[in-house]
């Protein structure tokens, strides 16, 4: 007989465990066929054979298939450089305050969304802060909302504070994530580990980079690690906090601006690339006054800053 289980966290052949039925953490090895077959990672579920006797260690004979996974590619071996599994929400936490809000991260962080295939709210953080004449908080949950995006305002400091621009505050965010399991994304400084603090009611404690140590019972890691806030999970790993978008090819990123994309089909010549004076192109007809005209370029805007930076495989790479 095999038990389910979930793998919190890892190391070399060791993982820790959480059985799915009575929620015990145990560590157990994996099948060395397995390790060369499976590059196992926390938020795998696998199938575990108990001990034969007493003392003796648990082993993963196998894993239960992937609905998603966070992924880095690795052009130059075509391969992909898998850190975590089985992810329900990608929380992108940007700052109404300080730091100035950064709508081009946002964006590459929801290429990276889509990319994964993973659903991604973003929380707008420390509004009672919020200065109306830095950005138009209303513009950007009106552009995300017109990418299905879901956004939130919120106050770290005051889960009491009441949505007062947005309809979802930081009630909503909580009902929300009840039984999800989250990777936890953003800038430095925009609140990230108070907020999560907040939402898991003090069961998770991240390190800050405005602390020198973690608290007694705090969670650090310098690599993947799935931490359970009984109302949700996290996992935390530095390997996804980098937003360069530098592994991608054109082709993969053109279809994470799949908007843009269509909007591209009103171009008069195929090879168009939408820059201004190009003779037929939709985007330099657009209205620059009109409200769905801005949203259109705000779009296309980051897609050409993005584009900078993606890299072109060669063909044989591609094989």
């Amino acid at each position: 007989m095999t038990i389910k289980a979930r793998i919190f966290r890892s190391s070399k052949r060791h993982f820790d465990c959480q059985r799915l039925d009575t929620k015990e953490l145990i560590t157990a090895t994996a099948l060395a066929m397995l390790l060369k077959e499976d590059h196992l990672v926390v938020g795998d579920y696998v199938n575990l054979i108990p001990p034969p006797m007493p003392g003796q260690e648990w082993v993963i004979e196998s894993i239960i298939e992937r609905k998603n996974f966070i992924f880095r590619n690795l052009p130059r071996v075509n391969k992909k450089n898998v850190i975590a599994a089985n992810i329900d929400v990608l929380l992108v936490v940007v700052s109404a305050g300080v730091p100035a809000y950064k709508r081009g991260l946002v964006d590459r962080y929801l290429v990276r969304s889509d990319y994964w295939n993973i659903p991604a709210y973003v929380i707008f953080n420390k509004m009672d802060l919020y200065d109306e004449s830095e950005f138009d908080i209303q513009f950007e949950a009106e552009r995300l909302k017109w990418l299905n995006v879901e956004s939130f305002e919120v106050s770290a400091h005051n889960g009491e504070l009441p949505p007062k621009y947005l309809s979802q505050g930081f009630n909503d965010l909580s009902k929300k994530l009840e039984g999800k399991t989250a990777v936890l994304v953003g800038h430095s400084g925009v609140g990230k580990s108070r907020l999560i603090t907040e939402l898991s009611e003090g069961k998770i404690q991240l390190l800050s980079g405005d602390t020198n140590r973690a608290n007694k019972g705090s969670h650090t890691t310098t690599w993947a690690e799935l931490i359970d806030g009984e109302k949700f999970a996290l996992i935390d790993s530095p390997g996804i906090r980098s937003m360069s978008l530098s592994d991608l090819t054109k082709e993969e990123l053109i279809m994470s601006f799949s908007d843009i994309q269509e909007f591209a089909t009103k171009c008069k010549f195929v090879s168009c690339n939408h820059e201004q004076n190009n003779k037929g192109c939709y985007f330099q007809k657009l209205d620059q006054d009109d409200r769905e005209s801005q949203l259109i370029l705000s779009r296309l805007d980051s897609y050409k800053r993005v584009l900078e930076e993606v890299i072109e495989i060669p063909d044989w790479q591609k094989k």
